[in-house]
């Protein structure tokens, strides 16, 4: 029984190939260590972008909201977890363990985001932002051929 492997029916078979490329270039432009492998080391984060906001859902099953840190710095929304391990469950004594408590941080870079009014919910192990965009003025100029 120690030699459990948990069954995935869809273990080997990719569903969308860019997912996975993403995700390896927020691991290179991550400053944590070690890097998360991509088979689901970490939460999965879903964008979406709109007319006046960006709406963001990060799957956390089990996560409580004080275990949750998040931060908009420069563009740079930071969303991370640090669970820390229950010292009263030392004692158990595991025949097979699956669950562990560990650190988790994704980031998202939104160019326009504002840093007021910026709303997080966490409800049924999913937490819901939005971050409002910021009006951005044209910068562009039209340069002359002589």
């Amino acid at each position: 029984m120690a030699g459990l492997v948990p069954f995935n029916k869809n273990f080997g078979i990719r569903s969308n190939a860019f997912e996975d490329f993403y995700n390896m270039l927020d691991d290179f432009f991550s400053d944590t260590w070690p890097r998360r492998s991509l088979n689901g080391d970490t939460f999965k984060v879903d964008i979406q972008k709109k007319e006046k906001e960006y709406c963001i859902e990060a799957e956390l099953p089990g996560v409580k909201k004080e275990e949750i840190n998040i931060e908009l710095n420069d563009g740079k929304l930071s969303i991370s977890v640090n669970r820390e391990k229950n010292i009263k469950e030392d004692a158990k004594h595991f025949l097979h363990r699956e669950r562990r408590f560990s650190s988790m941080q994704r980031s998202i870079y939104l160019a326009d985001a504002k840093a007021e009014g910026i709303k997080a919910k966490l409800q049924d192990g999913v937490l819901n932002l939005t971050v409002p965009k910021e009006a951005k003025t044209d910068n562009a100029v039209k340069i002359s051929i002589e």
